[in-house]
């Protein structure tokens, strides 16, 4: 059972509709025993990191979180702000995340460029730096579209799975073990983002 975790931020009808256009089914969800129950999560986001952290801790969802992501390893993609609350800080809001990933997530700042405009927003390369599962089959250049003002920093390198460059390289998707990342939004990325869910959904 494929759960999108529903704690009242993010674009879960468009994930839900896309994993049914390749395929899958999925249950939009905050429920604990559906989600103790789930073989794959997608945690989505679109908002505030300090209003998601309010939500996710008033629905009671992080310890259960905690124990299907670090424990028993159940695969776990986080979508734009998703991605963000698996890092350690924000400096949105700035409150501590779940901290699956070390790494802090920062807003775009351009001080010598007041000319650059912030949200990151449209289509974008990304670049593979490391082999993995969840690159299976991508079109070379991949693009994907981006709607952001914050980043990922990954204190871990090796975590680092894609990176973009918009005016300066930052990490667009990381992965350590069962937990994947990804900063731009595949349920909007056309026939890329349907490779990268396969892929997802696909994972052991």
């Amino acid at each position: 059972m494929i759960v999108i975790v529903d704690y009242g931020m993010g674009n879960i009808g468009s994930l839900k509709n896309i994993l049914k256009k390749i395929g899958h089914q999925a249950i939009i969800s905050n429920d604990l025993n559906e989600i103790r129950n789930a073989s794959k999560l997608i945690l989505p986001g679109v908002g505030h990191f300090e209003e998601a952290m309010v939500n996710l801790h008033r629905l009671n969802l992080i310890e259960t979180l905690n124990d299907k992501v670090l424990v028993k390893k159940t695969p776990i993609l986080g979508i734009c702000l998703g991605m963000q609350l698996m890092t350690s800080f924000s400096e949105e809001g700035n409150v501590h995340g779940l901290d699956w990933i070390k790494g802090k997530t920062t807003k775009f700042t351009f001080p010598s460029q007041p000319e650059i405009k912030i949200p990151h927003m449209g289509w974008n390369e990304i670049t593979q730096t490391k082999s993995n599962k969840l690159n299976s089959n991508f079109e070379t250049p991949s693009r994907f579209y981006f709607v952001h003002s914050y980043f990922v920093t990954c204190e871990e390198k090796e975590d680092i799975l894609h990176e973009t460059d918009y005016h300066g390289v930052f990490t667009s998707a990381f992965n350590k073990d069962n937990i994947f990342g990804v900063q731009y939004h595949p349920e909007k990325s056309h026939v890329f983002g349907m490779q990268l869910m396969k892929n997802f959904i696909e994972l052991c």
